[in-house]
Order: C-alpha cells, then structure tokens, then sequence
C-alpha cells in the first residue's frame, strides 16, 4: 500500500508543478453592452393595452347602457332622453293595439300613472302573451328610443296576467273575459 500512496503523492507533485509552471491567463474586459429590458417593454405594452380597453369600454358605454323608467318619467323628455337605450314600462291601453301588414308594424299606447305614450314596434310578431283583452291589464315592458314624440320599440315583453289573480276574480263571481276560458285565441287586431 506504500507504494501506492508514493505514486499519489508523486502524481499530485507533478500536477501542481505543472500548474506552478503553467502561465495565468485572464480575460481581457470588454465594455459590457446594457441588456434591453423586457421587462419594462413588457409593462409598457400591457399599459397601452390596458388603456385602450379602458378607452373603448367608458366611449361605449353610454351608447350600451339601457335606463328603465316609467311611461311617467318618459313623456315630454326627449331633449334629454332622445337617442338613449330605454326600458319603458307600463300598461298597454285597452283598445289602441293596432296591425299593419306591409311593412309589418304594430302600434299601440302605453300608460303609467296618468301618462300616455304611443308605441311602435316595426316587426311582425309579438309575445303570445301580448293581447288587448278586455277587463284585464296587461303590463308592457317596450325597450328601445324616443323618436318623433313615440317609442320606437325593439323588444316587447309583456306580463301574463297571473292565474292567482284569475282564481280570485272567478271566486269573487266576477264574469272572465273570452279570452282567459281555455284555449285562447289569439284575438283580431284593428288594422291601421
């Protein structure tokens, strides 16, 4: 084992003469050139980005915006309501549903709190629930734009009168309209 530790202590001999011999070698400095930084790239283009969707939602978002009022809180405010997206809710007035076939329009008046409004609804079909029934109050929910001194509606939805409401009617030995005893048919609109 002696000899073995003798060559070992020879070789690491030999090794660091070798190394003493050997002559140091250091890099020269180049002038080290400033790395780009991503990431204040990186933040600078998600600003901008967050900016323009901010940009796009407050320009967009009065046109999109629906206010819901009143037949009452509606009537003769045009100059300041005129051109905004409405949700007007009433009571369609008994009588005033009216059909016209080319171009298909229905029109019709909507009242709330003693206010009226005409109503005109340029397509050709409306909810099953949306009849002039007569002795009952059906609810309208019209939305759309003033325009001209009527609404000029996009969307009708109309309330169906309840069944509880219908029950109580009939206990009280109140005579139902033709139109709430079964099936009904959907009732002959006036022309115009």
């Amino acid at each position: 084992m002696s000899s073995i530790d003798d060559e070992l202590a020879k070789a690491v001999q030999d090794s660091e003469a070798d190394e003493a011999s050997r002559p140091v070698v250091v890099p020269e400095r180049t002038a080290e050139k400033p790395k780009p930084r991503r990431e204040l790239a990186l933040l600078a283009g998600l600003l901008v980005a967050g900016g323009a969707i901010l940009t796009l939602v407050m320009t967009n978002l009065n046109s999109a915006a629906i206010y819901s009022k009143g037949v009452d809180e509606v009537v003769g405010k045009e100059d300041t309501l005129g051109g905004r997206n409405l949700r007007v809710q009433g009571t369609l007035v008994r009588g005033t549903l009216a059909r016209r076939e080319s171009p298909c329009e229905f029109r019709f008046h909507m009242k709330k709190n003693g206010s009226d409004i005409e109503v005109r609804y340029p397509q050709c079909v409306v909810p099953d629930t949306f009849r002039d029934i007569p002795n009952v109050d059906v609810d309208v929910t019209a939305t759309g734009k003033l325009k001209d001194g009527h609404f000029q509606a996009t969307e009708i939805m109309a309330k169906c009168p309840s069944k509880y409401d219908m029950n109580k009617r009939a206990s009280a030995g109140e005579k139902m309209p033709a139109g709430m005893l079964g099936p009904s048919p959907i009732p002959s609109v006036q022309a115009y």
